[in-house]
């Protein structure tokens, strides 16, 4: 994942589970290394990453369904859904990229959903000059996954992503 012009931002490997329906599965279990400038973690427990069909009018967004409640201070409250909003991802070869576009849509234990970052996005817009294009790109998914993940409208119910953790489990334990 790059923001925007380039600039860098998060890298970490993956494992590529299968498709479905849905998209691309990536795995990323227990351990894995998340890496940007001057930040770097180990995660904590399995996470599954859906990578949007192609077949989708709009597919701009990633996926991210972890195994159990994810935290970090900078969230406030724990999550199982977080969703980044990025450029349509494409596959070079092995290596999945996207840029990243600020906003995220969160889905907490008690089925809480919201939006994060929207100052950032604001701050962006302006800074990073993104064109309308990318701005009207940027909310229309925002919109239409925020709907979704409250919804609970697969892939973002609770059953579609259980199969790659189970995958994910199994390979990786």
């Amino acid at each position: 994942m790059t923001k925007w012009r380039t600039l860098p931002h998060w890298s970490y490997p993956g494992i590529y589970l299968g498709s479905d329906q849905h998209g691309d599965w990536i795995g990323l279990p227990d351990g894995t290394l998340y890496q940007r400038p001057g930040v770097e973690y180990r995660a904590t427990h399995d996470t599954v990453t859906l990578v949007p069909s192609r077949d989708l009018p709009e597919r701009g967004w990633l996926a991210a369904f972890h195994s159990k409640p994810w935290s970090k201070p900078a969230l406030r409250h724990p999550v199982e859904v977080y969703v980044d909003i990025t450029t349509p991802p494409r596959w070079e070869g092995s290596v999945l990229r996207a840029v990243d576009l600020d906003l995220d849509i969160l889905r907490g234990p008690s089925g809480r959903t919201w939006i994060d970052d929207e100052d950032e996005f604001a701050e962006h817009r302006r800074t990073l000059d993104y064109p309308d294009v990318v701005i009207a790109h940027a909310t229309l998914n925002c919109e239409q996954v925020q709907e979704a993940v409250q919804s609970r409208t697969a892939p973002f119910d609770d059953e579609s992503p259980r199969r790659w953790l189970g995958t994910l489990a199994a390979l990786a334990h």
